[in-house]
């Protein structure tokens, strides 16, 4: 595998375009609606909660005033402080509560304000939650869900303390499930069905991402917590991505395709389980791939998801695999800084030009 190597200080600052258009998963005959990805999430939170009295919410400042993003925002007035807990400013203690919860048949949702605060119960998420349902032979059940917001780029991050991208540490403890969606439909579906879940989810969503809009259906739906999305069908790249990259990607795609490359996104909305099939089947398809993630390279995403190809597509494979990572760096506060800490559209088109040379 290679790396595209990027300049920070020449590098374009491409943003993703935010028009629904961009990513379609409703097909035109299904009843829908246009919400916002922190919408659909509230939607699907508060779905849930009128379904099951045994669901609730748990968090700093999640009632009133909605948590650290608004998302929560509304379900206090309507739920009630029985139903939407305000917490301590402790995260161990939030968790082990929710843990404690859930022993004993309830449901809960719990949010930490960042990513970057959950190692201050880690001790709860990996020791505890991960871990008893194991430890028990399956007579307790741990279905809590933890939310909490991630990432950052185009001018969004809050500096080196709140703009991480940790899904690869609790994708590699067994016993979470971890979630990325990308978008509004998969945000509402993949949530509700991480609710359902007996096992303890790790939610992850991007804050970025809070107010891109897309088509949600009218009706009921769950997706499932164990498969890749393919966001665009192609036949000579494929490109993995996860989160805000899913974008980026897409929008490569419609640039490339211009030059007559058809490009095949595969969107990891579920980081584990990872569905391996789905990666294997596009790499022996296309031949060709570019892994697009925000975690930087070392031990991150991409060389799991390289990995997967490789096993599954070695044969097939008519170029060495790129990847499109952040940089090993804390994250910077100036936007100067920041534009070359994460790929974006310009790095992604590159990268598919690379593979087709």
């Amino acid at each position: 595998m290679t790396t595209i190597e990027r300049d920070p200080v020449s590098l374009g600052s491409t943003k993703p375009a935010m028009s629904p258009s961009l990513i379609m998963q409703v097909p035109p005959d299904v009843s829908s609606k246009e919400m916002s990805y922190q919408e659909a999430i509230r939607e699907a939170l508060r779905e849930e909660m009128l379904r099951d009295e045994r669901v609730f919410l748990m968090g700093e400042d999640i009632a009133k005033h909605g948590g650290a993003f608004g998302v929560t925002r509304t379900l206090f007035d309507q739920f009630g402080p029985g139903r939407v807990l305000n917490t301590p400013i402790s995260e161990n203690t939030i968790v082990g509560a929710g843990t404690g919860a859930a022993l004993v048949g309830m449901r809960p949702v719990i949010e930490i304000m960042f990513v970057d605060f959950s190692g201050l119960a880690m001790d709860q998420i990996y020791q505890e939650a991960a871990k008893l349902r194991f430890m028990t032979g399956g007579q307790c059940k741990i279905p809590w869900v933890l939310r909490m917001p991630q990432g950052g780029g185009s001018g969004k991050s809050t500096a080196a303390q709140h703009s991480q991208s940790l899904e690869v540490l609790f994708a590699h403890i067994p016993g979470l499930k971890v979630v990325l969606p990308s978008t509004p439909y998969d945000a509402k579906g993949l949530l509700k069905a991480a609710i359902r879940d007996d096992n303890p989810v790790i939610f992850l969503e991007h804050k970025f991402l809070y107010p891109f809009r897309g088509r949600v259906p009218e009706k009921e739906y769950v997706l499932p917590l164990s498969k890749c999305d393919i966001k665009r069908e192609g036949k000579d790249v494929t490109i993995v991505a996860s989160g805000l990259m899913v974008w980026y990607a897409m929008e490569a795609g419609n640039i490339v395709e211009k030059e007559g490359i058809s490009v095949e996104v595969v969107d990891v909305r579920t980081i584990s389980p990872l569905d391996e099939d789905t990666i294997g089947n596009s790499a022996r398809k296309t031949g060709r791939v570019v892994l697009v993630a925000e975690p930087c390279r070392s031990y991150g995403p991409t060389g799991e998801w390289g990995m997967v190809a490789v096993e599954q597509a070695f044969d097939y494979l008519q170029a060495p695999i790129v990847r499109l990572t952040g940089r090993f760096t804390p994250i910077p506060f100036a936007d100067s800084l920041e534009k070359g800490a994460w790929p974006e559209t310009n790095d992604v088109v590159r990268a598919v030009r690379q593979v087709m040379k």
